[in-house]
């Protein structure tokens, strides 16, 4: 009797934030706090000055440190952070006082706040456990994991319960005044893949618009969280707009749309720059369609050997395309070699300086100066 109210309820729930019947905000949530409104008008407006650069775990360690206050990579190459702050809640489903890599989570809530005074951008990704099997998110020794989350599944209620634990970490997102903080909502990315429990060989269309309408609606209209923009972001195996759109969930879901794509050591930098040249169209065609943001959500080349990469081979690569932001992955303070943005005294230093003075890159004071939670 217990699970049976509990499905019914969150089935209720499915249009309890999302009615499609007179719409009034431009964000998914309708009933998205004012800040988190001004932030999705705000980052439209700087996208078209710009592209804002992101770095994962920024503040978090880097080469050589690991959590002293107010360092950073970037900062230490640039004198300035980056605009967009990436961080994971892998193991808030647990409770756990740390995320997958090691990172507290009490100390990415001071991180958020820090961003937040200083009028950066937050996104949230979420590599969240095999629930059926126990295993991480790169477990797919079945396919049955989304099935068995769904409402009427054998691993529902506790999802249900993994998503109050999300939702209590959202909901803690507050500044000074408790005003909650608008952060991007990046869940089940790189779904077109199979490495994920969710992925694309994992689960049917159906069975992931469903994942992704449930998160949704359980978060907004169960737990009253409204501080969420939601990001679709596919891998970059991306072969026309068909295939990127099979899986989306609907305009009333989702605010931002993107993908993500890593150089590999043994493709040559021509490769790169044109598959996220290609893929970057369909995205920003799907965008344009759609009335969303566009970004390259994740994307780096692991070492950057290249001496000229960020000017000659990533830059090149999104230039003429108008997306938000683009992120590149963390820099492992564990893992030698493990790094996507530069240090002081490597081999590509000086290039990212000469990417950060274009015009056209956006770090922290460009997005500072812009004000982009103010009010228009």
């Amino acid at each position: 009797m217990h699970k049976t109210l509990i499905i019914t309820l969150a089935m209720l729930l499915l249009t309890a934030c999302n009615s499609g019947e007179s719409r009034k905000k431009d964000t998914a949530d309708q009933s998205a706090t004012p800040e988190t409104v001004r932030m999705l008008a705000g980052l439209k407006r700087a996208a078209g000055h710009g592209i804002m650069f992101g770095h994962q775990d920024d503040l978090s360690y880097g080469i050589g440190w690991v959590y002293p206050g107010g360092e950073s990579d970037v900062k230490r190459v640039t004198g300035d952070y980056p605009a967009v702050y990436g961080m994971d809640l892998g193991d808030i489903e647990h409770r756990s006082p740390v995320n997958l890599d090691s990172v507290p989570f009490g100390d990415m809530k001071k991180f958020v706040r820090e961003i937040w005074a200083r009028g950066g951008v937050i996104t949230l990704s979420w590599h969240v456990d095999n629930p059926l099997t126990g295993g991480d998110a790169w477990d797919i020794s079945s396919d049955r994991v989304v099935a068995s989350v769904l409402p009427g599944g054998e691993k529902h209620e506790e999802f249900t319960l993994w998503l109050d634990n999300l939702a209590e970490f959202m909901a803690s997102l507050t500044d000074d005044q408790g005003v909650a903080i608008p952060v991007i909502f990046r869940p089940w990315h790189e779904h077109t893949g199979s490495w994920f429990w969710w992925g694309q060989n994992l689960c049917t269309s159906e069975e992931f618009i469903a994942l992704w309408r449930f998160t949704f609606d359980y978060l907004c209209g169960g737990k009253n969280i409204h501080n969420l923009l939601f990001a679709y972001s596919s891998g970059g195996d991306i072969a026309n707009a068909e295939q990127y759109l099979e899986r989306y969930p609907g305009d009333e879901y989702v605010d931002l749309v993107g993908f993500d794509y890593y150089q590999m050591p043994d493709a040559g930098n021509s490769s790169f720059t044109e598959n996220v040249d290609r893929v970057l169209g369909i995205v920003t065609e799907a965008a344009a369609q759609h009335g969303k943001l566009a970004a390259l959500t994740e994307a780096g080349y692991e070492g950057i050997p290249d001496s000229a990469w960020w000017t000659g081979t990533f830059w090149t690569a999104m230039k003429d395309h108008r997306i938000s932001y683009a992120l590149v992955w963390r820099n492992a303070h564990n893992r030698p070699g493990h790094f996507y943005a530069p240090h002081p005294g490597h081999v590509s230093e000086q290039d990212f300086i000469d990417f950060y003075v274009l015009p056209e890159t956006l770090f922290q004071k460009d997005v500072t100066a812009m004000e982009i939670y103010k009010q228009e």
